[in-house]
């Protein structure tokens, strides 16, 4: 009998340790999950009686902040973004009926005080005894609002996207894309934001076109394919090339670009000449020689076929690549893809602007992919440092010679080749231009990407233009980095 009472209070301590534990896991531990899962109504509502961290550029302005109201003698706090859509696609939105996005949605345990961190787990538990408020972290952002004003400005009006990045570190010090959309306006009136008309078709306003958007990049990608022939020792910066104005594929011709800083035929070139002036001739027959594999193995180099890692949602990041009927294609053999199309940034591919904005970054540290991130801190409400961010790289993409040849390769471009209204007086820039074919005549993707200094990198750019009629990348996309490099370089 005594054995039996020992075994029955032996499960019963084990049932109340389990309870606790239990108990213990769900209100402390879990909690972060639980607040990340969109399903769940119940603490989605309750949320809002946690003050929410406050969300600042790097400089310091409030991009996020809260706004209390009584609600049935309890204290809600809703969101407000002070600077309407300057910042939305990053910060993205926090509320009642549309849940959230952005970075609202990504750290949102750390805005709402149920991150795992131990100091934060026991500063909220001991909130929640005490009946206080629980007050969120702030989060610090790398962007820079002085910037970002002047990329969105310069889009205004227009369909596509800047991002700009320090490729010594990765941080992102602009983020911008067009059209954009008031997040004050998602819980109240989303109508509004439906209805937004842009020079393109659809407007898609919510859509972040700088990590969610795919785009031909014509020739910007003669930057890979130039990494390719460089790297791999088959071709250098003299190589010869002849151009009539086409190169044979296939038993048929494939002209030039029209939009060229010079005659339609080059004649007798160099690889240099060829990537100054943007002969498509010349990358064509590197294609053919190399073979689209390779290129394709120098492009993951860069971070294609990858995500790129970066603290907003993975839904709204997407790889770049070649894409097949809507999806991310890796062939195993060469004649799966046309060479000398991919060489010159055309067939199949499809690249968001932060991955292009990697590449030029990449040249420009030396052939090391920088890791993009956007939070530089996470500070509790005590002023300690919760999380702060640790750059880093994702491997190397080139030699460092080969960098430093392609640097030199690309200031030509700039300094005499397409990209001419990149210049910046008394900084040499390093850039290529880019206009990609789209299916409408005469209607172009409009690309630029470049990085300055160009011998001591400080900030690399991406740009890129939609549907742009007669819109090639040298007179409408180089204009827009020169501004947004112009407002981060020192002074």
């Amino acid at each position: 009998m005594n054995r039996q009472i020992a075994r029955l209070a032996l499960v019963g301590l084990a049932l109340v340790a389990a309870l606790i534990v239990a108990t213990t896991y769900w209100q402390t531990w879990a909690a972060a999950g639980l607040a990340d899962r969109q399903d769940n109504e119940i603490q989605r509502v309750a949320q809002f009686s946690i003050k929410r961290g406050l969300i600042r550029a790097a400089d310091g302005e409030i991009l996020a902040a809260n706004r209390a109201k009584r609600v049935a003698g309890q204290t809600l706090y809703f969101r407000r973004y002070p600077l309407g859509g300057l910042f939305a696609h990053v910060v993205g939105y926090s509320t009642q009926s549309r849940s959230r996005a952005g970075i609202e949605a990504s750290e949102n345990d750390y805005l709402t005080g149920s991150n795992a961190n131990l100091s934060t787990v026991l500063k909220t538990a001991l909130d929640r005894l005490k009946g206080a408020t629980i007050t969120g972290n702030d989060l610090w952002l790398t962007l820079r609002p002085a910037a970002q004003r002047i990329a969105m400005a310069q889009l205004a009006g227009k369909c596509g996207s800047a991002v700009a990045l320090d490729p010594r570190t990765g941080a992102v010090l602009v983020m911008a894309s067009r059209p954009t959309y008031d997040p004050n306006l998602v819980e109240s009136n989303f109508g509004a934001i439906s209805n937004v008309r842009a020079s393109c078709t659809p407007a898609a306003p919510l859509l972040n076109r700088a990590t969610d958007g795919l785009f031909t990049p014509g020739s910007s990608f003669k930057v890979v394919t130039s990494a390719a022939a460089l790297d791999s020792g088959r071709y250098t910066i003299n190589s010869p090339f002849y151009d009539p104005g086409y190169c044979t594929e296939y038993g048929k011709q494939v002209h030039n670009f029209a939009d060229q800083n010079g005659p339609e035929r080059f004649g007798h070139v160099t690889l240099t000449e060829g990537l100054q002036h943007s002969i498509n001739s010349v990358f064509c027959n590197i294609g053919i020689k190399l073979g689209a594999l390779k290129i394709l193995d120098y492009a993951k180099r860069f971070g294609f076929y990858s995500t790129p890692p970066l603290e907003t949602p993975p839904s709204e990041r997407l790889a770049s690549g070649l894409y097949d009927h809507g999806k991310l294609f890796y062939p195993k053999h060469d004649y799966q893809v046309d060479p000398g199309r991919l060489a010159f940034g055309q067939e199949r591919l499809g690249v968001t602007p932060l991955q292009m904005a990697m590449v030029a970054a990449t040249i420009g540290n030396g052939g090391v992919v920088p890791k993009p991130y956007l939070v530089q801190r996470i500070v509790a409400p005590d002023g300690s440092t919760v999380r702060k961010a640790q750059p880093g790289n994702l491997g190397r993409a080139l030699k460092p010679e080969t960098a430093a040849t392609l640097t030199q390769m690309m200031v030509t471009v700039t300094e005499g080749g397409t990209g001419n209204a990149a210049a910046i007086p008394g900084i040499h820039v390093a850039g290529k231009t880019g206009t990609a074919e789209t299916n409408v005549s005469h209607v172009y993707t409009a690309w630029f990407i470049s990085f300055a200094p160009a011998e001591n990198p400080q900030v690399a750019v991406a740009v890129v233009l939609e549907k742009q009629l007669n819109g090639f990348g040298g007179a409408v996309a180089a204009p827009i980095a020169k501004q947004v490099m112009e407002a981060l370089l020192p002074r």
